[in-house]
């Protein structure tokens, strides 16, 4: 097994030294792949951006069948030329796709949702995700598409499937006519609802052609690694999603 999402201090976010987190990962008796944020032009300057070369000079001793260099790349249309660039031109394992960012806010920022109803602000955020995919063909996988979950402003926070039936079936059919990858992000499996509210997500990937799913606790803490890695290997075989990882940029079945 493969926690395909974690963040070490590289990343502007977290404090995890990435030799705590291969101690977590081995302990596990997982192996990991590293993918410290790269949000090229956030509106904050110098967040969640790295020196790629700084990054392979210290990471490199590490790499091994256990250890794996990705990057997660933030998804915007003002910096697909960037993105493109750091992927042609550096041995990542795997490149990870998110969006973060939706027109110059992040939807962490509780402004992103003023003066929007949650069915507004979701659809903007959806769309933002189906322009991402649609503009950056060289990810391997789309992570965590329920993110604007964890953090919007209002009483309920769960994607409803059947709200946004027509956008989402977007995303899934683009992630699978390209033969890519959908993450499960196990930040929210914990909750019962959540999970079976994603499975209608996931079913529907499948119906649409999708074959595949990574796995990824998007761990910033050594708590946080392999977490609700049951429940989300449970969604994937009851959606009929093999779980996979990468390594040099190719598929590797678990």
């Amino acid at each position: 097994m493969f926690d395909t999402h974690v963040h070490t201090s590289i990343s502007g976010d977290c404090n995890m030294p990435i030799e705590d987190a291969i101690k977590r990962a081995k302990a596990l008796g997982m192996g990991m792949i590293v993918t410290d944020h790269m949000d090229i032009k956030y509106p904050k300057d110098n967040l969640f951006v790295f020196d790629v070369d700084d990054f392979f000079n210290r990471y490199e001793k590490y790499r091994s069948d256990k250890v794996l260099l990705g990057i997660e790349m933030g998804l915007r249309s003002d910096v697909i030329e960037e993105n493109r660039n750091l992927e042609k031109n550096y041995d990542f394992d795997y490149v990870l796709g998110s969006i973060h960012v939706v027109n110059s806010v992040d939807i962490y920022e509780e402004k992103f949702y003023l003066e929007k109803s949650k069915r507004e602000a979701y659809l903007e955020y959806f769309n933002g995700m189906l322009d991402g995919v649609r503009e950056n063909e060289f990810i391997d996988s789309l992570a965590h598409i329920d993110y604007i979950g964890r953090y919007a402003r209002y009483d309920d926070r769960e994607i409803y499937y059947n709200d946004h039936r027509e956008i989402i079936d977007e995303i899934l059919r683009e992630v699978a006519m390209r033969e890519k990858s959908l993450e499960i992000n196990t930040r929210r499996l914990g909750n019962r609802n959540t999970l079976d509210e994603l499975f209608n997500i996931y079913k529907r990937f499948h119906e649409l052609g999708g074959k595949t799913v990574t796995i990824g606790s998007d761990g910033h803490t050594t708590d946080s690694i392999g977490s609700n890695f049951k429940g989300a290997m449970e969604l994937a075989s009851s959606c009929n999603l093999r779980p996979v990882y990468y390594k040099r940029r190719k598929c590797e079945y678990l």
